[in-house]
């Protein structure tokens, strides 16, 4: 990742709109329009806002929603594409975090709406998911001859979700409810209406509790360890964020607040 030295800020951007809560950042599409379909600038500003999230020591916790409350995101803006043409994602990927393997801080989606094709992309890319109960999701792309390839779907469902379901969403191309997205662990918590944002919120408080570099280490632990062919040598694995851990001031603090009796510090380091 290239360096960077400016600070993630609503006035970077057109597409998307940032806004920064202590410690927590929200990205949100912001082409309610097109029901939050993305196109090339859309996605290099996504890009460019969770190189800022990784980047920026004050921040620990992200979380990623749509404007409105009709989609969160209903993938590639095909109009905008028949007019430009193919084009190149970031580095990243679709919304420039699908191939993005590096990021140990948090993501969690926050789904106010339709998430179709490229949105369920964003979805299995995050760590954390909450549905209004009005969302619906669908991976439409055997109906228009092409398949989920862009962003990473069809490996990580396999991962993320029983077989036969993942199957389903991704042979049939229909839409799935919440209570369904729920019950096969591609989300994890359905909310009212108008209230997804409001509850990954709570959630992302609930992780600041945390100390920084334990919520790193462990998602860096259980997604590399998926590449090993076993569970002995992914136990035998060197992870450089578990041993940064160990080695950092929090982990000295945590036990001396317990004993303490007091609110731990983090401090990140």
């Amino acid at each position: 990742m290239p360096p960077v030295t400016e600070v993630l800020t609503e006035r970077t951007f057109q597409y998307i709109r940032v806004e920064r809560d202590d410690a927590t950042v929200t990205i949100t599409l912001d082409r309610p329009e097109v029901l939050n379909a993305l196109h090339q600038a859309a996605h290099f500003e996504l890009a460019r806002a969770f190189d800022l999230y990784a980047a920026d020591p004050a921040l620990r916790v992200a979380i990623i929603t749509g404007a409105g409350d009709r989609a969160f995101c209903v993938g590639t803006d095909l109009k905008s594409l028949a007019k430009t043409g193919d084009y190149e994602y970031p580095p990243g990927g679709f919304a420039g975090i699908t191939k993005r393997f590096d990021l140990w801080k948090p993501v969690i989606a926050a789904i106010n709406g339709l998430c179709l094709g490229g949105g369920v992309e964003i979805v299995a890319a995050c760590d954390l998911a909450v549905a209004s109960d009005h969302a619906e999701f669908a991976l439409p792309e055997p109906r228009v001859g092409l398949a989920a390839l862009g962003g990473g779907a069809l490996q990580r469902l396999a991962r993320q979700m029983p077989m036969k379901d993942a199957m389903w969403l991704v042979l049939t191309g229909k839409r799935i409810t919440a209570e369904e997205a729920r019950r096969t662990s591609l989300i994890n918590e359905i909310v009212p209406r108008g209230t997804a944002l409001e509850r990954a919120r709570a959630i992302a408080r609930d992780m600041l509790d945390c100390a920084p570099l334990a919520l790193e280490a462990s998602k860096q632990v259980m997604y590399q360890s998926l590449g090993e062919p076993g569970l002995a040598a992914a136990m035998r694995r060197k992870y450089p964020a578990a041993e940064r851990m160990l080695a950092s001031e929090d982990a000295k603090e945590g036990p001396r607040a317990f004993a303490e009796k007091r609110k731990p510090q983090w401090l990140g380091r």
